[in-house]
């Protein structure tokens, strides 16, 4: 995430702190500070990180929870409004998404029974208000706090662990994309409910949070659509028909002529039996057509290129596809054998009709 360093590395994963939070400390010890000095100061700011910690417990928690089904975490990073885990990927399966979100709210209330262990008492709701400015016994309040996280993120709303408890729920009864509609349009109400209440309450964090609830559904329910209809769109059915080929042996004159043809670019090199052996770029033919026409396309031949199975779903290959800096994927068959040509922008061509085709 940008605005970020890292602060340390546990268990294989990166923690990371955004700058935003350190102005929410820097702001919260000025705060504490012309109230109370500088007692006040330390001790307010001890119980901020104290919380934080509790925060990333939380994270990593579902961090955890997702390695346990071979999703890894990068990195988690905290935010003034809380932490995030990246996850690499969400679960394939609803159950398992069930597992991973409930895993967060379920460290908070493991800690918040540890606490309740070593006071001897649970709070009181008329506390609430002494522990919201600050007053109370330290554990008290750490106490409270994490039973108020866990109620907060179990509200049905996302991007709260609540909305995603939901949406997989729905899942389990339907398709994937159709349940995160029905979370998000929840998640949705949640937000409108928040902002009436920070409207006509006179509390401007209601009014933040509801906005915040508001777009993490909306994005949610968008990324939903995009990641069904990658679901269900083989490369096979939007690739190019295969175009000119060349084989090994040809002189860059021969090749020249067969490009004339028509290209996306690329030139695929194969055995007669169609099987892909490289890739010569329109570039490199063109710069050898000047030097040596009769120049062999072997010398020009390049291996380090991506090639995509007519067979995948655009789910399947997109990270490769994002990650490789070629604009054009050679397709072949499962047994390597060369079947079209796949553009970069057939791939978001595709997706975009398929996700308007869903709305």
């Amino acid at each position: 995430m940008k605005w970020s360093f890292h602060l340390a590395r546990i268990v294989g994963i990166d923690v990371r702190v955004h700058v935003t939070f350190v102005l929410l400390l820097a702001w919260f010890g000025y705060v504490y500070y012309a109230d109370g000095g500088q007692a006040a100061m330390f001790a307010g700011l001890f119980f901020i990180i104290l919380l934080f910690v509790c925060v990333l417990l939380h994270e990593f928690g579902h961090a955890l929870a997702a390695r346990a089904y071979g999703i890894n975490t990068p990195d988690i990073t905290l935010l003034p409004i809380g932490g995030v885990a990246r996850l690499e990927r969400m679960p394939d399966k609803p159950w398992q998404e069930l597992v991973v979100a409930l895993a967060g709210p379920a460290v908070n209330v493991v800690i918040a029974f540890a606490l309740y262990v070593v006071i001897g008492r649970v709070f009181h709701l008329g506390e609430l208000e002494q522990i919201a400015e600050g007053g109370g016994n330290l554990l008290t309040r750490l106490l409270a706090i994490n039973v108020i996280l866990v109620v907060f993120n179990l509200l049905p709303a996302f991007p709260m662990d609540g909305g995603r408890v939901l949406r997989a729920a729905l899942a389990m009864r339907m398709k994937h994309a159709r349940a995160t509609q029905i979370a998000a349009t929840v998640g949705q109400f949640v937000a409108v409910i928040f902002g009436l209440a920070g409207l006509f309450g006179g509390n401007p964090f209601l009014l933040f949070i509801a906005v915040f609830v508001f777009l993490g559904a909306r994005s949610e329910a968008s990324y939903a659509v995009f990641k069904e209809a990658a679901d269900e769109t083989r490369v096979g059915s939007i690739m190019h028909p295969m175009g000119p080929v060349l084989f090994p042996g040809m002189s860059a004159s021969e090749a020249a002529q067969l490009a004339i043809g028509g290209n996306m670019g690329i030139l695929p090199v194969v055995e007669r039996s169609l099987r892909l052996l490289g890739v010569v770029p329109t570039e490199s033919l063109a710069s050898a057509l000047r030097w040596d026409p009769q120049a062999k396309i072997d010398t020009l031949l390049r291996h380090d290129f991506v090639s995509v199975s007519a067979e995948s779903t655009l789910s399947q290959v997109f990270a490769r596809l994002r990650s490789a800096p070629q604009q054009v994927f050679p397709v072949t068959n499962a047994s390597g054998e060369l079947v079209g040509l796949l553009a970069r922008e057939d791939v978001a061509t595709a997706l975009g009709v398929a996700s308007q085709g869903s709305d």
